[in-house]
């Protein structure tokens, strides 16, 4: 079986969407993924802050990469996010997911995103289905 590095290598390989995010992983390991991103200017909404679903997909990786990193195909069958303060660009955020619980064929993660300061600016919670099917 793949070990945690290796899958998420693979994963990563074919993410384009979280490489245009500049998504950086600093820890991975089963049911455990961190990771950081630079916020950049093509990241802002109208309000001139990160639209919403930059954190949102941040979150999407995460849960991914920290649910199939024991080696089963895992996907997503529902997430939510509450955001809590806003995010400028050029700013630096790390997120940190962590498993709630892990049954047979269902998973549950948080995910805590924080800025440089170290203030949350969201909290996402996602389910998975847990296949059988290897990496």
């Amino acid at each position: 079986m793949k070990s945690p590095e290796e899958i998420v290598e693979l994963m990563l390989s074919n993410d384009k969407f979280s490489q245009w995010i500049g998504l950086k992983i600093t820890a991975i390991d089963k049911g455990i993924c961190e990771a950081t991103c630079t916020t950049k200017s093509d990241m802002l909404n109208g309000f001139d802050i990160v639209h919403g679903g930059i954190t949102y997909s941040i979150s999407d990786s995460l849960l991914a990469f920290a649910s199939n990193a024991y080696g089963y195909k895992c996907v997503s069958i529902e997430t939510s996010i509450s955001h809590t303060r806003s995010v400028k660009v050029n700013e630096i955020l790390t997120a940190k997911c962590t498993e709630i619980n892990r049954g047979k064929t269902i998973g549950i993660y948080n995910v805590d995103i924080f800025d440089e300061t170290n203030k949350l600016v969201s909290k996402f919670k996602g389910s998975v289905f847990v296949s059988e099917e290897k990496w």
